[in-house]
């Protein structure tokens, strides 16, 4: 199992166009990836649960993925999140 904790920079949060990309991108891994945000647990590979998080700005997110490409996809993904400007 792999896991990082981010802070989300982008001034507009994880609204839609990023979380669609966000998505896009987890999908192309083989590993398990989840997204947590406080207690709330939620499928990267998943629109409708990454957009229930809610993210804003500041807000901190936890991915964590279990699988062959698990560090990859974690580093992908908080790299994505940490830089992702929209």
């Amino acid at each position: 199992m792999a896991e990082k904790t981010v802070t989300i920079k982008n001034p507009s949060g994880l609204h839609a166009r990023p979380a669609s990309l966000l998505v896009k991108e987890a999908g192309s891994f083989k590993s398990t990836i989840k997204i947590i945000k406080n207690e709330k647990v939620v499928d990267a590979k998943s629109l409708l649960g990454v957009m229930s998080l809610a993210a804003k700005q500041n807000d901190t997110l936890t991915v964590r993925a279990e699988g062959e490409d698990a560090e990859a996809a974690v580093e992908k993904l908080a790299s994505f999140l940490e830089n992702h400007q929209e």
